[in-house]
């Protein structure tokens, strides 16, 4: 199976030059459990396959993070990453590597630290990760930290960057507002949220719009919503035990509600002739020249199947359709847990 690819958009800020694929690549789950691992074989093949269906002169967005490894491991994402690169150079300049970091992830949530010493630290344990196979292209801290000014951890990675750590500067899970002081203190290149049919809330309708303004690129994670929206889940027993997805409110107290939103957009799909993933994808990638989908692949299947959703076209009857299911079934639960903020949009 192959395809190819047609829709390519830009990046903002001091990578407004560089053209790359409509959907971004999310590597999370290649790496992100040490129980049945994936074998590096089938991990490289599905991230060529994506690189492959590119028009030429495009660069494929790769998006991994300091904690995208089991805990034992955290870094071990980037390892993999390494393991590609050394296997493959001639994807190095065909690929633009988004890495978030700053993050230490514990029980009692994400601890984040933007400090001068810890983002050295952070930026220095990724690249030694990647051991000089691929220079990152714009690392982000994966939260706003609290302990200090948005303008003071710009200005802290600036120093970074200008050290030659990385390309350029990103961020993640941010207000608007806070998006538009950091960068005024230096060109901010992408910002990481949340987007999907069932994640549009007014925080990030506002955080699109702020990017809009400023040039800035936005990839949006999880836009299948945790796999709900791929039409895969039928029950809950679809869902296994040991599966993070059970703490969720949305999934643990409103199954049977969300289900019913699920497969509404599911039906939609069936009528356009699409997968639910594709739908779910192109209804993003619909919210802006400078929206990315970003959902996460481990096959070459599946990468080909979410790319391939950045090339559909929704009509003005399928986003009224998406829109009276979105009204018919608001989606009830968190995105995380609980009413826990430590894992949501910061101001």
């Amino acid at each position: 199976m192959s395809i190819t690819l047609k829709t390519t958009t830009i990046l903002g800020g001091t990578a407004s030059h560089i053209t790359v694929g409509k959907v971004a690549h999310g590597l999370m789950t290649m790496t992100n459990t040490a129980s049945n691992p994936h074998p590096d074989e089938e991990l490289f093949e599905a991230i060529k396959a994506g690189v492959d269906a590119l028009p030429p002169g495009t660069k494929q967005v790769l998006n991994s993070a300091a904690f995208y490894g089991p805990p034992n491991d955290p870094l071990a994402n980037l390892a993999m990453l390494s393991r590609f690169y050394e296997a493959n150079p001639e994807y190095v300049d065909k690929t633009f590597l988004m890495v978030k970091g700053a993050t230490t992830l514990t029980a009692a949530g994400p601890k984040v630290d933007t400090s001068i010493e810890g983002l050295h630290k952070s930026v220095d344990a990724c690249n030694g990760a990647l051991r000089g196979t691929k220079k990152i292209d714009v690392f982000q801290p994966s939260r706003v930290d609290p302990s200090r000014p948005i303008e003071e951890t710009i200005r802290n990675l600036v120093v970074l960057k200008e050290e030659g750590k990385f390309e350029h500067i990103g961020l993640s899970e941010c207000s608007a507002e806070t998006l538009r002081r950091a960068h005024a203190v230096h060109p901010i290149s992408v910002v990481e949220i949340e987007i999907s049919i069932w994640s549009y809330e007014e925080q990030t309708k506002k955080v699109i719009a702020a990017a809009s303004d400023l040039g800035v690129a936005i990839t949006g994670y999880s836009p299948l919503g945790h796999g709900f929206l791929t039409g895969q889940i039928k029950s809950l027993d679809d869902i296994p035990g040991d599966d993070w997805r059970r703490h969720l409110t949305r999934v643990r107290e409103y199954f049977e509600h969300n289900m019913a939103s699920a497969n509404a957009i599911h039906a939609i799909a069936e009528k356009k002739g699409l997968p639910s993933s594709q739908l779910a994808i192109a209804w993003v990638a619909h919210l802006g020249q400078h929206v990315l989908p970003l959902p996460g692949m481990s096959s070459k299947k599946r990468t080909l199947e979410n790319l391939a959703g950045g090339d559909v076209v929704l009509t003005k009857e399928d986003l009224k359709d998406i829109d009276e299911v979105v009204e018919k079934y608001p989606v009830k639960g968190d995105r995380y847990f609980g009413d826990d903020n430590r894992l949501l949009l910061w101001g």
